[in-house]
């Protein structure tokens, strides 16, 4: 027995010892590369998430300013706004323009960023600026925009919308340019001039910067009074946002008469526009009817939908729609 037991021990001892030299033999936290480098365009396969949250059980911290003035939005997520880039070395005037730079643009619910970036094209004008609640998910965006600017510069990162195989979408687009050719010596008739498309593919030539485009991760239905000043955004949009299906999280979703009465408050008297797309009728038949109960907003026409390019995008440039499904 005597034996036995110094054997086991003397097992059990070494087991202890390629447990120490396994841990010993692991690189510090802090030596890891990260996923994705800045710069890079990051693969979205690292950076799933769940598809919703409860937005009123979310408790995690959060950095928000006190008001909305006394938010920089040049320090981190504007840098190099266009609008900056006419101020030239007076100190005073850039302190006095990049004061101006707020978003007038939000993408609620933004998810991978894909009508981010599609806006920030087609809106050169407006600061584009996409809310996730996701960590993961706003990480993936960040990354995605940063890539995107490089790429604009000429410094050869990916183009914005591929997981990271830049010579598949480099070919996609040197089609694309070809088809370009090809449609504008086709184009003779004034029919074809007026086409919507060709405004949009007009928006496409003149390759964006996206300095006009950010994310913040937030709560939208909690904190978008700590960073969005009234009457300042001209155009809002919730893409698929989560239906909450059973009566008693009604009070989840992010359309509803107390929350279109903020908006109001945030929109442009006038010109403001509220966009909502999603692929359930049952929420799309909420939208609808709480936007004709509310005082402060009034459906456009057909006529106007369809000439608005940016209903286009939100039909075609988000990632959050289903596949094959339908919009409304």
């Amino acid at each position: 027995r005597a034996t036995a037991n110094t054997n086991l021990n003397s097992t059990n001892n070494d087991n202890d010892n390629d447990k120490a030299s396994a841990i010993a033999s692991t690189p510090p936290t802090d030596t890891v590369p990260p996923i994705t480098h800045e710069g890079q365009m990051p693969q979205k396969k690292f950076y799933r998430s769940r598809a919703h949250c409860n937005p009123l059980s979310f408790n995690e911290a959060f950095d928000y300013p006190p008001r909305p003035d006394l938010f920089d939005w040049t320090e981190e997520h504007y840098p190099n706004h266009p609008q900056l880039s006419d101020c030239g070395t007076d100190a005073g005037e850039f302190s006095a323009s990049s004061a101006q730079i707020h978003p007038t643009v939000l993408d609620v619910g933004c998810g991978f960023g894909g009508l981010t970036l599609a806006l920030s094209a087609l809106l050169p004008e407006e600061t584009i600026l996409g809310l996730e609640i996701r960590s993961k998910v706003t990480e993936y965006v960040r990354l995605r925009i940063l890539a995107s600017r490089k790429e604009a510069m000429g410094t050869g990162a990916s183009i914005a919308g591929c997981d990271g195989d830049g010579e598949t979408h480099d070919a996609e687009k040197e089609d694309g340019e070809t088809h370009d050719a090809e449609k504008d010596d086709t184009e003779t008739d004034a029919t074809d001039r007026d086409d919507p498309n060709d405004k949009r593919a007009s928006h496409r030539d003149h390759r964006p910067t996206h300095q006009n485009a950010s994310v913040l991760r937030t709560n939208a239905m909690k904190y978008l009074p700590n960073h969005i000043p009234p009457r300042s955004l001209s155009k809002l949009f919730f893409c698929f946002p989560d239906p909450h299906f059973k009566k008693k999280n009604h009070p989840r979703r992010i359309v509803s008469t107390r929350l279109l009465t903020e908006y109001a408050h945030w929109l442009k008297p006038g010109e403001g526009k509220l966009y909502c797309i999603t692929d359930v009728r049952d929420l799309h038949e909420w939208h609808v009817e709480r936007c004709e109960e509310h005082p402060l907003f009034e459906e456009v026409t057909e006529e106007e939908m369809e000439g608005d390019e940016c209903v286009w995008a939100m039909r075609t440039e988000t990632e959050e729609q289903p596949a094959g499904g339908s919009c409304i």
